[in-house]
């Protein structure tokens, strides 16, 4: 008779335990002591889905810019709570790119585009990116904050770029697609919004959206 393994790696017990207790603050400090990211990033091909659902999770408290590709092949998870986990914990790594400094000027950044100051924004996301052009999320959140004045042509630029550095983002596609509808090409738009889905098929409200549009073609 074959033998069956039964181990369960820690970072697993610790999520289970974080669904029995939902102490969160426990689950990110055991998993810190016990783990390096790149170890997270392997068990999260795990054929347990328990132990994928514990990486998805873990990686957003954890993870930095390195673990973008892991996540971002978790959003196509079979599993949809290994996916949802992902699709959270994937949006908390796009930022973590770039020096402390660089990091800090884009949460700076992000909160003036929580407070409608856009204008302040572009100019520090210019900056930004004039230091490190390589930076997507401060591309996309520039993207963001020119949709917010209407220049959709620089937004759509910035979404593309921001998909060539970072093919994983489908916040920039889901931006993209928007522009396009603002200056009236549908056509375009549906492209967008099909490659959101793509990447993330758990964006429901895309998809939502996206029927609207081609029904009212």
């Amino acid at each position: 008779m074959g033998f069956v393994s039964t181990f369960i790696p820690r970072l697993t017990s610790f999520y289970l335990e974080y669904l029995q207790e939902h102490d969160i603050s426990s689950f990110v400090k055991r998993s810190t002591r016990y783990y390096e990211q790149a170890t997270i990033m392997r068990l999260s091909s795990s054929e347990q889905v328990d132990t994928r659902r514990a990486a998805a999770m873990a990686l957003g408290f954890l993870g930095d810019y390195k673990s973008n590709p892991t996540l971002g092949k978790l959003l196509v998870d079979v599993d949809r709570s290994v996916r949802l986990l992902a699709e959270s914990s994937i949006k908390n790594v796009w930022p973590r790119d770039g020096s402390d400094y660089q990091r800090h000027e884009l949460r700076v950044a992000m909160r003036n585009i929580a407070n409608h100051n856009f204008d302040e924004a572009i100019r520090i996301t210019n900056n930004l990116l004039d230091e490190y052009p390589l930076y997507a999320e401060a591309r996309n959140q520039r993207g963001i904050a020119l949709f917010a004045v209407g220049d959709f042509g620089e937004t759509i630029e910035d979404c593309k770029i921001v998909l060539d550095l970072n093919p994983y983002h489908f916040g920039a596609a889901i931006g993209m697609g928007h522009a396009y509808l603002q200056v009236k090409n549908k056509e375009l738009a549906v492209i967008c919004f099909q490659q959101a889905l793509k990447i993330n098929p758990n964006l429901e409200s895309i998809r939502r959206h996206l029927t609207k549009i081609v029904q009212n073609f």
